[in-house]
């Protein structure tokens, strides 16, 4: 899809693709690539590597009434030695996830560090948060006791996240109804803060980027 010339305000007719780009953050290893090759290509690899700076994929929806929508889903390498990069990767985009690994306690530790990092350098027309969801992942390896959903509850509601959801990329589970969430809210808040349409200097960011298929999961 060329977005060079793309009008990103409401559409004049049902066919018209809005393009929406949604950040997914977290640190290294916890399976944002799994998760984000998942949802835009239907299969799981044990297969990985780590993610060099960024990465993204598309996914192209039919919404209801045949509104027509493509999440271009950022994916952001969470080692530490990229992070000077993020005020680069997190403009113009509308909405946010982090995802943390359950069988690993630090990676929820640093969910607010990144939370930080994003409402630091990225924030709606209104110059409110964008809509953010967290991922509690790899739920497949985790038991019922290891997920405290009360816990997480109240973390979401104290942090201004939407909310959470206990996904496992292998198994391929919550992932679409997570992205669904995430839909609505977008669209609810794109009725007033509509994104800023991509210029050249955007497409070809988005180009040098990724001029290949995502190369890492888990």
């Amino acid at each position: 899809m060329d977005g060079a010339d793309q009008d990103l305000s409401k559409p004049d007719d049902e066919s018209t693709e809005q393009l929406y780009k949604v950040l997914v953050i977290g640190d290294y290893g916890v399976g944002k690539t799994s998760i984000i090759r998942r949802y835009t290509e239907g299969y799981f690899s044990p297969n990985y590597k780590l993610t060099i700076g960024v990465d993204f994929a598309l996914k192209h929806i039919d919404y209801e009434d045949g509104q027509k929508i493509a999440l271009q889903l950022w994916d952001i390498a969470g080692h530490e030695r990229f992070g000077h990069m993020t005020h680069v990767y997190y403009k113009y985009a509308i909405a946010a996830i982090i995802v943390f690994d359950l069988g690993r306690p630090a990676t929820f530790e640093s969910v607010v560090k990144w939370q930080r990092d994003l409402n630091e350098k990225v924030m709606l027309a209104n110059e409110k948060p964008v809509p953010l969801i967290l991922l509690a992942n790899k739920c497949d390896l985790a038991k019922n006791g290891d997920i405290d959903r009360e816990k997480l509850d109240t973390f979401c509601g104290e942090n201004g996240f939407l909310g959470w959801f206990a996904t496992s990329a292998k198994e391929d589970k919550n992932i679409n109804d997570a992205m669904g969430f995430l839909v609505n809210a977008i669209l609810e808040v794109a009725k007033d803060n509509q994104p800023v349409a991509p210029t050249e200097q955007f497409v070809r960011l988005d180009a040098k980027a990724n001029n290949k298929k995502l190369q890492k999961c888990c």
